[in-house]
């Protein structure tokens, strides 16, 4: 959604941003380089577009081979500083992403936290041995310097029809996709034809040596409570209370509307600390559904709501995973970037 009013500050907020990345690309100020590959994913505005699943798949892929790590700034947290993932944390210490990728993945790779990038970066490398270190959301973070950097762009909402905050969603200007190594257009549509991939290759205009891939998302065929699953094909037969706390809930709905048309949906804003207050009305929204009724959520929003417990034996989740076009081209260039280094 466009604010053209505000507009003018938008040109004040490029003056701010271009600034700032020149001084960078001039060496005025500094950049923290590493020997160890460091990965970014991140995006030029603000708002959901595909990072956390993104940086689950490379995670995972990086893992089969090369001790990793994921670092991000672990927003939401009610603490400071630096902190390791473990079975002691929860979302109050290390944020909801942080915990969303725990608890799928335990101890497949190491994830921490830190609002400084830079030192937790090394700490994280040194104390964990690291090969690899993923960077979540880190693209306008210039302090640290990462060795390679894949840049998400949503397919509804790329950043060359975007505009810088505040009148668009754009954090810095177009220009700053010249730094990324891939382009990554997420939550893609199933059936993208060739004619719309190649018109928006056209309209992203990447380097002769910038890869461009198109990806979905995935969802799994079915839904997890902390101790049951359900088919996805069942959730015809339910009334289903929808609760979600993410930027955009919009691709959910429209996946859960191909199994009920039964949904009431519950939106809060993303990263939303749920009150007991928001647990009571969760709960009389529920209890006013039919016999048979689902409370379901996002991955990265269980993490939160099942540590209510009268809702932990109720709320199911919905787990999500990034697909990739060309998969074995994409994985090929990450592999060979940090076999290289």
């Amino acid at each position: 959604m466009k604010r053209w009013y505000l507009y003018p500050f938008s040109l004040v907020y490029h003056w701010v941003t271009a600034t700032r990345n020149l001084l960078y690309d001039w060496g005025i100020f500094r950049s923290a380089a590493f020997k160890t590959p460091i990965i970014n994913v991140g995006n030029l505005s603000v708002g959901g577009s595909g990072k956390s699943p993104m940086v689950m798949y490379i995670a995972e892929l990086l893992s089969r081979e090369f001790r990793t790590g994921v670092l991000s700034r672990g927003y939401g947290r009610l603490t400071k500083g630096y902190h390791i993932t473990n079975y002691e944390s929860n979302y109050k210490t290390v944020g909801d992403e942080a915990m969303q990728l725990f608890e799928r993945f335990k101890n497949r790779f190491v994830i921490g936290v830190s609002e400084e990038r830079v030192p937790g970066a090394r700490k994280m490398i040194a104390d964990m041995e690291l090969d690899v270190l993923v960077l979540d959301d880190a693209y306008q973070h210039r302090a640290i310097k990462p060795g390679f950097q894949i840049l998400m762009t949503e397919f509804q909402d790329p950043y060359f029809r975007d505009y810088l905050l505040p009148a668009g969603d754009l954090r810095e200007s177009r220009s700053g996709a010249a730094r990324a190594d891939v382009i990554v257009v997420s939550k893609c549509p199933e059936e993208l034809t060739d004619e719309q991939k190649q018109d928006y290759r056209t309209r992203l205009r990447p380097r002769p040596d910038q890869a461009v891939f198109f990806s979905s998302i995935s969802y799994d065929e079915h839904v997890y409570s902390h101790d049951r699953s359900l088919p996805d094909n069942n959730l015809a037969y339910y009334d289903i209370l929808l609760v979600t706390g993410i930027a955009n809930p919009k691709p959910l709905l429209k996946h859960l509307s191909r199994f009920s048309d039964q949904v009431k949906h519950l939106k809060f804003r993303d990263h939303h600390n749920f009150t007991d207050e928001d647990i009571k009305n969760i709960l009389k929204d529920y209890h006013q559904l039919g016999e048979y009724r689902l409370l379901l959520t996002t991955e990265k929003d269980y993490v939160r709501l099942n540590t209510f417990d009268y809702l932990r034996d109720l709320v199911y989740y919905w787990p999500i995973n990034a697909t990739i076009g060309e998969p074995e081209k994409f994985n090929k260039i990450l592999l060979d970037y940090v076999r290289k280094n």
